[in-house]
């Protein structure tokens, strides 16, 4: 190999980027801490970033490629980080997820020994931290293992029942490495979300094995109000709905609520203004998933799939970009 002749990368990260300033940094700043930073090439897909983000990048050894608003969706624009890649695996992320270790990336890398392996998902937590809400906060009950899903048969897993199904695919782009080579055999759907539980189902019914490793660590989290949390419940009951002919319901939100005032009172680490601050939050957030549970239920019982498709693009039409909380 000629000296001047720079080695392939052995995995690209592909982070979808659009106005990422607040939080983009620490992402990339646990990427090149990484055990194997020197065999990784980082791809930045920016969608018209107007708050400073594109002269951020430019301090960091990235590939940014600009794309039109007008041309985002979140299958496609990954799909087109992954021929954008030209290392042998694609690691997908996103601008505000920030890696837990300096392990990550290599302890997804391990599974791909198997060369059935299609596709390695880890785990979103958040940080004890108390502008997050404590009720999401990262508490293991025990040591996570990983767990490999395969059907040798493949229509085993065709013939399951919708729900069935998506038990096996809860997939996550907010952290999932994939074999390049299968992935451009089983590419992303064009779909604004969704597309990463479609492309486990696609894998699986294809005969490929994936993996969930939840060691694989990453801090990720969106503080939310009700139009943000009724909008992102809409999307999850349409999605069960039109992709695994299933409705999930919330639960009873007196039972919920219950369940979170005694959790919240009994955490030692808050103090009385913090658990009431926190009761307040999660009761409108009850409130938004059962107002959109409700809606919902009215257009697929009376409307059919006619009456979801429409109401599905009138409240909620572009998916909710997730935010931070604000610094008091």
């Amino acid at each position: 190999m000629n000296e001047n002749q720079q080695k392939a990368p052995l995995v690209s990260v592909v982070i979808p980027v659009k106005n990422g300033i607040s939080t983009i940094k620490p992402c990339l700043d646990g990427i090149f801490s990484q055990t194997l930073k020197d065999s990784i090439e980082v791809i930045v897909i920016d969608s018209g970033s107007t708050d400073g983000t594109l002269e951020l990048l430019a301090k960091y050894p990235v590939k940014v490629h600009n794309l039109p608003p007008k041309d985002f969706n979140h299958g496609e624009t990954r799909n087109l980080g992954v021929s954008l890649a030209q290392g042998e695996f694609v690691l997908m992320t996103v601008q505000d997820a920030t890696p837990a270790d300096n392990r990550w990336i290599e302890t997804m890398l391990e599974h791909f020994a198997d060369p059935l392996v299609a596709g390695v998902c880890g785990q979103q937590i958040v940080a004890h931290d108390h502008e997050k809400n404590p009720l999401q906060w990262f508490k293991p009950a025990s040591e996570a293992k990983p767990f490999t899903v395969y059907f040798e048969n493949p229509e085993d897993f065709t013939k399951l029942p919708g729900k069935k199904q998506h038990e096996y695919c809860n997939w996550d782009d907010v952290n999932a490495m994939y074999r390049k080579s299968i992935k451009e055999k089983v590419p992303f759907k064009k779909l604004m979300f969704s597309e990463d539980t479609l492309w486990a189902k696609d894998a699986l019914a294809l005969g490929y094995k994936i993996v969930y490793d939840y060691r694989a660590r990453v801090y990720h989290y969106h503080h939310q109000d009700f139009k943000f949390y009724f909008k992102r419940s809409y999307i999850i009951l349409y999605q069960n709905y039109k992709f695994y002919d299933y409705i999930k319901y919330p639960k009873n939100p007196f039972v919920r609520m219950a369940q979170i005032k005694i959790r919240l009172l009994k955490m030692k680490e808050l103090s009385l203004g913090e658990k009431i601050k926190w009761i307040w939050y999660n009761f409108h957030l009850v409130r938004a998933a059962w107002t959109a549970a409700l809606l919902f239920g009215f257009n697929a019982t009376f409307r059919g799939m006619k009456g979801v498709e429409s109401s599905q693009k009138y409240y909620v039409g572009y998916p909710p970009q997730g935010i931070q909380a604000k610094k008091n």
